[in-house]
């Protein structure tokens, strides 16, 4: 299927996944201390999938680890100063908006309602300075969600939990590591083969709402009232 992949584990110090005309996803790896990184033409916003590390994002000494999510603007260098293995979901951002921040570190949050009792919790978003996308963490309960489609661009990477992905009469298996691209009016649904919660690592723009959805007819999903 076009819009999955199964990515093969590697040792490398760079795993490339989705490339897209608004973004580029990868996943980084580090066992020491590792070279500055600087992007002078897009923006990037990183999770930590595994490991701790002592970090310099902007000047700024930070403590990583993982679930942390990172907006990193254009133009804005980051380092990672020591640690003994880590791993890191990045995704850069072509052409974005201007920024309000050179940069943020974001533990999770509380968590939002989405529709089809799934849940989210935000990290780079533009209330702290990422204007162009909004990076999130979607919590999916066991069963499949109905047919949908968003209005942004989104790339997705499961970080736990085993299912399926759906879409253009096709269907693809979904495990840790898989990864999707939903360009924007794709009807899709993401199924939860359970029994536990399936947990996703999600980047979309233009920025917004996790939780704005619709229905093939076009009518909005409804989200339910808390």
């Amino acid at each position: 299927m076009q819009y999955c992949i199964q990515p093969q584990e590697a040792d490398g110090p760079v795993t490339p996944l989705f490339t897209v005309p608004e973004f580029q996803q990868r996943v980084l790896r580090f066992d020491g201390a590792g070279d500055e990184q600087r992007d002078d033409e897009r923006d990037e916003v990183i999770y930590v999938l595994e490991g701790n590390a002592e970090a310099t994002v902007g000047g700024e000494k930070l403590e990583l680890e993982p679930g942390t999510g990172v907006f990193v603007a254009r133009g804005t260098s980051w380092q990672i100063e020591s640690t003994d293995g880590l791993k890191l979901l990045s995704v850069l951002i072509e052409r974005p908006l201007p920024a309000s921040a050179t940069h943020a570190v974001i533990a999770s949050g509380e968590r939002g309602t989405a529709t089809a009792g799934r849940e989210f919790t935000l990290l780079s978003h533009p209330e702290n300075g990422c204007e162009s996308v909004t990076q999130f963490v979607g919590y999916i309960p066991p069963g499949r969600a109905p047919d949908h489609f968003h209005r942004y661009d989104e790339v997705v990477y499961v970080l736990a939990g085993e299912g399926a992905f759906h879409a253009d009469g096709e269907s693809a298996p979904l495990r840790a590591g898989s990864c999707f691209h939903l360009p924007a009016r794709l009807i899709h649904c993401v199924e939860n083969h359970g029994p536990g919660e399936m947990r996703v690592l999600g980047v979309f723009r233009p920025a917004g709402s996790p939780a704005e959805a619709y229905y093939p007819d076009g009518s909005a999903a409804a989200v339910p009232a808390v």
